[in-house]
């Protein structure tokens, strides 16, 4: 049992919605703060997983979770004709749209409103699909998995970008005392919504990552998973096949 986590405790919206309230409200300052709280090492991840998709050479790829394009937008070093970049925050969409637009990017990148749990295409229809920091917040995890699994190809790519939490001393401590203290407090100091970064806390710490993870994507019918942890275990690359 995946243990679920809301960003708004007193809300009586379900957790997609205040979800996208939340990304909504952060949407523009998101970017910046991104990079502050990893320290930038995100950007090193993303490479990862855009190397690892482009030595499948896909055609049509699908980032779900896209946010403000970040992955999206690196996708394209794998030249696909068409990626494809799913969210459910209006807010995350619109600053992306404005950077692909900046980029001249909008041949190749669609950035587009919808949700994991009912993916608006038809089965089989992507090579690769990917997902950064976005599977944590799903509503129902398997529901979306599903859905993932639906519309990407046989033989195609699912790569999961997710934190995870180092198991040796002294990471392990070190990283709870970051996600419990210096994040929250980042959080309080610069962004407009002062629980989402310790949402973003909270939902890493009950993320059911490394075997546990491995074992939902075989139960949904993945195969060829390998899970790989990146610096000293803060975060890890999911690779699966269908």
């Amino acid at each position: 049992m995946v243990k679920k986590v809301n960003p708004y405790k007193d809300s009586d919206l379900g957790k997609k919605q205040q979800v996208a309230q939340m990304f909504d409200t952060i949407s523009n300052e998101y970017d910046g703060l991104n990079r502050v709280i990893s320290f930038g090492i995100d950007i090193k991840w993303r490479k990862k997983v855009v190397k690892i998709i482009g030595a499948t050479n896909p055609d049509k790829i699908l980032d779900i979770a896209t946010g403000t394009g970040d992955l999206a937008i690196n996708l394209t070093e794998t030249n696909a004709s068409k990626i494809i970049g799913l969210d459910i925050s209006e807010g995350m969409l619109d600053v992306g749209r404005k950077k692909i637009e900046e980029l001249k990017l909008n041949n190749q990148i669609e950035m587009i409103f919808g949700d994991s749990e009912n993916i608006p295409f038809e089965a089989n229809y992507f090579d690769a699909i990917t997902v950064a920091f976005g599977v944590r917040n799903f509503e129902n995890l398997e529901k979306g998995l599903s859905e993932i699994y639906r519309v990407l190809k046989p033989n195609g790519t699912f790569v999961v970008l997710e934190t995870s939490i180092p198991t040796k001393t002294p990471y392990k401590q070190g990283y709870k005392f970051y996600a419990k203290y210096i994040l929250p407090t980042i959080g309080k100091l610069f962004s407009k919504d002062k629980t989402a970064y310790k949402y973003l806390s909270d939902s890493a710490a009950a993320f059911p990552y490394g075997k546990t993870f491995n074992n939902i994507l075989a139960k949904i019918g993945f195969i060829n998973i390998e899970n790989k942890p990146q610096t000293f275990g803060v975060s890890s690359i999911y690779i699966a096949k269908k």
